[in-house]
C-alpha cells in the first residue's frame, strides 16, 4: 500500500506543479516604445527602458549666413556635452531633414531610462565659441526628431 500512496502522490505532485506553472504569464516589458520590449511578454514587469533620438540640421539659407559672418565649423552640445561637430558648409537641400543617423548628420541619442519623455539643453557654437543657436530639446522614446536651425532665428 505504501508504493501505491507514493505514486498517487507524485502523480498529484506534477499535475498540481504543471497546472500552476503553465498558468503563469511570462513577465518583461510589455511597451513597444521600448528598448527592452519582448514580443513574448504577457505581463509588464516594470523592466521597459527608453531612448530618443535628435536630429540637427539646416539649409543653404543658413550655410551661407555662417560662413558670410566667418564660422567655419560647429560644435554640437547638449546638456552641456559635446554630442558632434561639422563643417559650418554642410546643408540640407530641399526643405527636407536628414533621417536620424544618416551620413553626414548630426544626431544625438540620449537614454531616457524608465521615461518617455526628457528634455535636455542645447547650443550650437562656432569655431570662436560663438553661440548661433540654444533652447531646449525633448527627446521622445523610439522617436526621431528634427530640429531645424533657422538663421532667422539664430541668436
Amino acid at each position: 500500500m505504501n508504493r501505491l500512496s507514493f505514486i498517487l502522490v507524485a502523480v498529484l505532485f506534477s499535475a498540481a506543479t504543471m497546472f500552476t506553472t503553465s498558468c503563469s504569464k511570462e513577465q518583461g516589458c510589455t511597451d513597444p516604445d521600448s528598448k527592452k520590449y519582448s514580443e513574448t511578454a504577457e505581463e509588464d514587469d516594470g523592466s521597459c527602458a527608453y531612448e530618443g533620438k535628435t536630429v540637427f540640421w539646416y539649409d543653404e539659407e543658413a550655410a551661407t549666413g555662417l560662413i558670410n559672418d566667418g564660422a567655419v565649423s560647429l560644435t554640437y552640445y547638449v546638456d552641456g556635452k559635446v554630442v558632434g561637430s561639422s563643417s559650418a558648409s554642410v546643408y540640407w537641400s530641399g526643405g527636407t531633414a536628414p533621417d536620424c543617423g544618416q551620413d553626414g548628420s548630426v544626431t544625438v541619442t540620449k537614454d531616457l531610462g524608465n521615461v518617455k519623455t526628457q528634455s535636455y539643453s542645447y547650443s550650437v557654437k562656432d569655431q570662436t565659441d560663438h553661440e548661433y543657436w540654444s533652447g531646449t530639446l525633448n527627446f521622445n522614446a523610439n522617436t526621431c526628431t528634427a530640429l531645424e536651425l533657422d538663421w532667422t532665428k539664430k541668436k
